[in-house]
Formats: C-alpha cells, structure tokens, sequence
C-alpha cells in the first residue's frame, strides 16, 4: 500500500510532533506554575483574613470603646470607627450577596 521509504519518514514525522507536544506541554506546565504563584499567595492570605475575622470584630468594640475613652482627638476618631467597623462590614457584606443567598454557607 505504502512504500517503506513514506511509512519511514512518516514514524520520524510522528515522533517530531511527538517531541514537539512535549516540550510545549513542559514549557505550559512551567508558565502555569508561574502564575499560579501569586495566585496561591493571595490564597493563603484570603484563608488567614477568613481565620482572623471572627476575632477582630469581637476585639474591634472594646477597642473601639478604649480608644473613644481617650480624650485625644485623632483616637477617638479611630475608636468611632473601630465600634461601628462590625455594623459596615455586616452592612456592606450583605448589600454584596447576591439575591436569594443567606450568607450562610
């Protein structure tokens, strides 16, 4: 059907595309793992602030309660903003759901 010399250099043109893929598929691998890294960096740092949350809105009202007790003007500004930060957030959190969602999950 084919002549040997044509099935011959067809396998070397299969094993060149062959080589080919590979070195691309390493060289997306490789770009993949690039961006991937800052990716992974702002991850972590989503994970930690969803760790630490819980916490600062218990800690933000005493906070803010010490601060607004101060008579110096700049932390007393702060202190406002420290007792009312958990009413924004819950504030902002909820006009950010979307419709139907609990905020619960």
């Amino acid at each position: 059907m084919y002549p040997h010399a044509e099935l011959t250099s067809l396998a070397a043109s299969k094993s060149a595309l062959r080589r080919r893929i590979q070195s691309r598929r390493s060289e997306c691998a490789a770009a993949a793992a690039r961006l991937a890294r800052p990716i992974s960096w702002v991850d972590r740092a989503h994970a930690r602030w969803r760790r630490l949350y819980p916490l600062l809105t218990l800690a933000s009202v005493p906070i803010g309660i010490l601060m607004g007790c101060l008579r110096i003007r700049p932390l007393r500004t702060i202190g406002a903003v420290l007792r009312w930060s958990p009413l924004v957030l819950g504030v902002v959190r909820g006009l950010t759901l979307p419709r139907g969602a609990s905020g619960r999950g």
